[in-house]
């Protein structure tokens, strides 16, 4: 292939500034040596990676699936040349993790902080994306595994299943629920319900749950991150439905969690790669150390 390390960095430049002028100033090159560099890469594979019009510049669907190609690719040279600069030290790297935000918050830092306390000089990416986004993330390659409730339809995904997370209703102390130990999902029609939207992952899947037993969430409020929901609860506006790894832990001094009895709603929690992908050393490392560190 006759093309150079820069032509590679030109390209994602240009992707992801949408502009020759802003790429060309950020790799202080000219644009008229910019767009040779951009052509020299498009006519050696021999396709068209940028949509090009007077005011407007974007990838392509070829370019598209060559982004997260070209990124691995600099990430894992850039990671050679760590670990050959420091030879007396443990190797550094980089691992990519695209993990829905609940997993983030409030289970991620305590593997982090294991793993990094034995491998310091290893670099840590989470992608915090909500579920379709974050399972889309693995398939094309930017992150080594992700974490995730989605994924056992996939046809490129592997889903190693890790805990379930049932879905729970938060409310203040001072509400009329707060006397339950548990919460019927029909009790619920009696009050003012928040939500997340249609499109969230977790609202799928509890409407199609609710849908075979003949039920539908009748709501007031819907948001779109899950934590949003906690402040609408807070300020007394209504009761939450969410999994119980996205709620506080006991003792809040405003928040009571309670468990949702019939049906019973729960999410799996789970790892999710790509089918015949082979984890570098350290990624396959952290998740050993993810594995172990589960407490749910």
């Amino acid at each position: 292939m006759n093309f150079e390390l820069v032509d590679l960095k030109a390209f994602i430049a240009v992707a992801e500034l949408g502009s020759f002028n802003r790429a060309a100033e950020l790799l202080n090159l000219s644009q008229p040596a910019l767009s040779r560099r951009i052509q020299k890469l498009e006519d050696t594979l021999g396709v068209a990676l940028f949509e090009r019009s007077t005011r407007h510049v974007a990838l392509t669907m070829v370019g598209r699936d060559f982004m997260p190609k070209v990124r691995r690719f600099l990430d894992e040279f850039e990671t050679s040349l760590l670990g050959i600069s420091d030879l007396g030290a443990r190797s550094g790297g980089q691992i990519t993790i695209a993990s829905v935000p609940t997993a983030v918050f409030y289970f991620l830092p305590n593997a982090i902080s294991r793993f990094s306390s034995a491998f310091p000089r290893i670099r840590i990416r989470i992608l915090d994306l909500g579920a379709n986004e974050g399972l889309e993330a693995v398939a094309r390659g930017e992150a080594d595994f992700g974490i995730n409730f989605i994924g056992t339809s996939h046809p490129d995904i592997e889903f190693t299943p890790l805990a379930e997370d049932p879905f729970v209703v938060a409310c203040r102390h001072d509400h009329p629920l707060a006397t339950h130990t548990v919460v019927n999902w029909d009790e619920l029609a009696a009050h003012r319900v928040i939500t997340v939207g249609r499109t969230s992952g977790n609202r799928a899947l509890i409407d199609n749950a609710l849908a075979q037993h003949g039920l539908k969430l009748n709501w007031s409020y819907e948001i779109t991150h899950l934590a949003s929901s906690l402040g609408l609860v807070e300020a007394g506006l209504g009761v939450a439905v969410l999994p119980k790894l996205a709620t506080p832990s006991s003792g809040h001094p405003i928040i009571l969690t309670l468990p949702l009895g019939h049906p019973k709603i729960s999410r799996t929690i789970g790892v999710v790669r790509r089918h015949g992908a082979i984890l570098s050393p350290m990624a396959a490392r952290f998740l050993e150390v993810l594995l172990g560190s589960w407490r749910l």
